[in-house]
């Protein structure tokens, strides 16, 4: 059982990103935790979220799911969905996510937004599961891009 236990673990890879935020906190809680603020942001600029699409029941054992709708010629629909893990607000936020399309697999995500003072906030994000090198750096890229969506609404 350890043997196994060990083989998991190592077959794992992850993604790892920070970002600052010149936001409060609680606000950057509310982006991650609201249907409308998340459809704004998720998927990034070049990509619609339809709010009715949107489904948030932010409790541990509560499921989520979104539907990306990317524009132009390769447009691909993807319907995202999770389960909540864990649920601290306004600092820590755990779940998993599975785009139906593309992974069976559900990765764990895990974001943790630390209050800097004066507005603003630092945010760890971590997305871990068993996909390729190639898969985690094209989700590096997606993600990179959403959050500098995301910073874009902040600062309006």
């Amino acid at each position: 059982m350890a043997d196994q236990l060990i083989r998991l673990r190592t077959a794992e890879r992850q993604i790892t990103i920070t970002r600052m935020f010149q936001a409060p906190r609680e606000l950057v809680w509310k982006e991650w935790t609201e249907p409308r603020r998340f459809a704004d942001w998720f998927g990034g600029p070049e990509t619609e979220v339809p709010l009715s699409s949107v489904s948030i029941d932010l409790r541990p054992g509560g499921a989520w799911r979104a539907t990306t709708l990317a524009y132009g010629p390769d447009r691909r629909d993807i319907r995202w969905e999770g389960e909540y893990i864990e649920v601290i607000e306004p600092e820590r936020l755990a779940f998993t996510i599975c785009g139906l399309a593309n992974a069976p697999t559900p990765d764990l995500v895990t974001v943790i937004l630390a209050d800097l003072g004066d507005g603003r906030t630092k945010m760890l994000f971590q997305q871990r599961g068993h996909r390729t090198a190639e898969q985690y750096e094209h989700t590096r890229k997606a993600w990179s891009a959403e959050f500098d969506h995301l910073a874009g609404r902040l600062r309006s």
